[in-house]
């Protein structure tokens, strides 16, 4: 793949297809749709923020923050929100509601010094009752949010629709056989991003999940995430295959399902399309070094479970099925498609995938309908700073089984961001992408220009057009996570992920954001909102 940093390409890329607005594609319902985004021209210019090292949330002029809900505040009478909040998705009571909705988050993982109070290197001192209290904290919430009287968004407490899904839930297979002996798996974790169905589901991802049951080597042995082994095996022996899935919830009921036809791996979104026909392509990343990119196509109108997954071979531009009765390869290594979904890494290798540089998030350009992916970096083979992908479906039809794929969009010091993860597309059409520098190398070589993750923005049209402008800038150790916007795209739901997470101790915490003073930090989502927001859509 080429890469092309320079501002005249990637205008083009973006700009590509604005020509003919009466045939610009709808608006996916995916991880952050709206409305059908509109051309509109954009007069106003923003001014960026600098970089900054501060332990503070901080926004660039004409945006203004509230806190929403923060780590263990309550949401009901026996419900808290959990830790290490990710994805948020913002479903509206009615169509087109942008005053009140259901908000899903999603609770990726732990940090047991914060979370259980446990604190020692290894996990053998570890009780059950530490254990459990970390599995209630992670999974999603569901609550219902509403501006108030003031026009601030607030949680409606002990709403019947606030509820949480959690490490105990039990989460029936989407597939006609068993895992591991079982058709439902305890508990989701490891929720990274997700997505949004057409008929208003949520789809939650659950990517490192070695870190809580381990992973099964083809000999049998049992591995763990070195020192992110949390070590709830110790109580709770769950096999490893019930993890790494796609899982759907309804948000007005709480009920779910992990989708076995997607695949297992380390999903970081699954960003959905349905067909004129009414079937569904999924697009969904493995966010690893040298992992995959993956495409599903269903073979029945709204199913998640009737279809073909395919993996994405960039150097021919082809999608390889991964159909164990049409690949004889797979015949060889695996025992039936269920085997090659459950070791979904094996098998792309095996058929032609195209090892990537983290594949993250995943986005739908609402103006020209190319896929975008975030490729985070990949560090082993000196790809630091991260990019992302342009991949252009055959004909623009999301069913193509070929495609072209381009590098239009490169970090570094030339376009002042590193790491790009999670990505939106605004109301008409500006992308916005956040930052996921390790908090252990953040201020280091190569990254000390970048300070702190950011939040960055590219307009669409305009004097700023093609430019990358950092919007945000998040407290120390944290990133900032889950962009979705309001169908008026005048709220930006934004999730504030693990602000001091390398303090050595709790007596030597390293961010006390958002309280301040010797509080313990508290991962947080806030809601953005300001003239600034308005302008840059040609909403004010």
């Amino acid at each position: 793949m080429s890469i092309q940093t320079n501002r005249r390409d990637f205008l083009s890329f973006l700009g590509k297809g604005i020509v003919g607005a009466a045939l610009l594609p709808q608006l996916i319902t995916g991880c952050n749709a709206s409305r059908k985004a509109q051309v509109t021209e954009i007069m106003h210019s923003l001014k960026a923020l600098d970089p900054s090292a501060e332990d503070a949330l901080q926004f660039a002029e004409g945006f203004n923050f509230d806190m929403l809900i923060r780590w263990d505040d309550p949401i009901s009478n026996t419900d808290r929100f959990g830790f290490n909040n990710d994805f948020t998705a913002f479903i509206p009571m009615s169509e087109g509601n942008s005053e009140e909705g259901i908000l899903w988050v999603n609770h990726e993982y732990v940090d047991p010094k914060f979370v259980s109070g446990y604190t020692e290197d290894t996990i053998d001192n570890k009780t059950k009752e530490q254990v459990e209290k970390e599995m209630y904290n992670v999974g999603g919430s569901l609550m219902r949010v509403k501006k108030n009287a003031s026009g601030k968004w607030e949680v409606v407490q002990n709403d019947p629709l606030n509820r949480r899904l959690n490490g105990f839930t039990d989460i029936p297979f989407n597939w006609p056989e068993p895992i591991m002996g079982k058709t439902s798996g305890m508990g989701t974790l490891g929720n990274c991003s997700g997505g949004v169905t057409p008929w208003g589901t949520i789809l939650t991802c659950e990517e490192n999940y070695d870190m809580f049951y381990g992973e099964r080597k083809e000999d049998g042995e049992m591995v763990y995430a070195g020192s992110y082994d949390v070590g709830w095996h110790k109580y709770y022996d769950n096999p490893p295959e019930h993890y790494g899935w796609v899982v759907e919830v309804n948000p007005k009921t709480g009920e779910a399902q992990k989708h076995i036809a997607l695949g297992r791996c380390a999903h970081e979104c699954a960003t959905i399309k349905e067909l004129e026909d009414g079937r569904l392509v999924v697009y969904t990343g493995d966010d690893a070094n040298d992992e995959c990119f993956y495409k599903f196509i269903g073979s029945k109108a709204g199913s998640l479970s009737e279809g073909t997954l395919y993996v994405a071979n960039v150097e021919a531009g082809r999608w390889e099925s991964l159909d164990y009765e049409s690949q004889a390869i797979l015949k060889e290594n695996f025992e039936s498609q269920t085997d090659v979904l459950i070791h979904v890494r094996k098998a792309s290798k095996l058929v032609g995938g195209t090892p990537l540089d983290r594949p993250e998030d995943i986005e739908i350009d609402p103006i020209t309908g190319n896929v975008l992916v975030a490729l985070t970096n990949n560090k082993p083979k000196g790809n630091y700073f991260g990019s992302i992908m342009k991949l252009e479906e055959k004909d623009g039809k999301y069913d193509a089984l070929s495609f072209e794929a381009d590098t239009y969009l490169a970090g570094g010091e030339e376009t002042g961001f590193a790491c790009p993860d999670n990505m939106a597309f605004d109301t008409i059409g500006n992308l916005w992408f956040t930052s996921d520098m390790s908090g252990s190398e953040m201020h280091k070589p190569p990254y000390e220009a970048f300070q702190n993750n950011s939040l960055f923005v590219v307009p669409r049209t305009g004097p700023q057009a093609g430019q990358v402008i950092r919007v945000a800038t998040a407290p120390t150790d944290a990133e900032l996570t889950g962009p979705f916007f309001s169908p008026d795209g005048k709220t930006l739901f934004l999730s504030v992920q693990h602000p001091g997470e390398k303090s050595p101790s709790l007596k030597e915490l390293k961010s006390h954001w958002p309280e301040g003073g010797t509080a313990i930090p508290r991962p947080s989502v806030v809601t953005v909102t300001g003239k600034a927001l308005e302008q840059i859509q040609g909403l004010g």
